[in-house]
């Protein structure tokens, strides 16, 4: 695979890890990682860019769409959406920081925008959280001896 094909697959990977549809593009980048596809800090920032620009798309959905929430073809499940409403209600604007975990990032970056959170506060905090990851991620898979 040439680096721009890993680059492009990583980024579509984790723009659709970040919407609402499922993906795992933590297992994507370790795999590029193991098989010596792009450079690591590349391929850390395109998944960055690639991920928060899912969740802008969230925010978007949340912001603009939110008079047809409860539709059936609505992209939040109302039992998801309530869950991340309480944890939101809970820690507020910071709980941003934590949009990158599994079942209740991606609803959370929907509330946001549905809570009317100003778009660069939010920029700011996903992409620290979903930064930190996949730093995390590729520093683990680099720097520790695997068998």
């Amino acid at each position: 695979m040439d680096e721009l094909s890993a680059y492009a697959l990583i980024a579509l990977s984790a723009f659709l890890s970040a919407t609402l549809l499922p993906g795992s593009s933590e297992a994507v980048l370790i795999g590029l990682l193991a098989a010596g596809n792009g450079e690591p800090a590349a391929l850390v920032l395109v998944a960055s860019i690639g991920n928060v620009t899912g969740a802008a798309v969230n925010w978007t959905i949340g912001r603009f769409l939110a008079q047809y929430e409860g539709r059936r073809w609505f992209p939040v499940d109302p039992d998801r959406a309530r869950k991340a409403r309480q944890w939101f209600d809970r820690y507020g604007v910071w709980s941003l920081l934590v949009s990158w975990l599994p079942v209740v990032g991606d609803p959370l970056t929907v509330i946001a925008g549905l809570a009317r959170v100003g778009f660069w506060r939010f920029l700011l905090l996903v992409s620290a959280g979903k930064a930190g990851r996949y730093v995390m991620i590729a520093s683990a898979w680099l720097h520790w001896p695997f068998p």
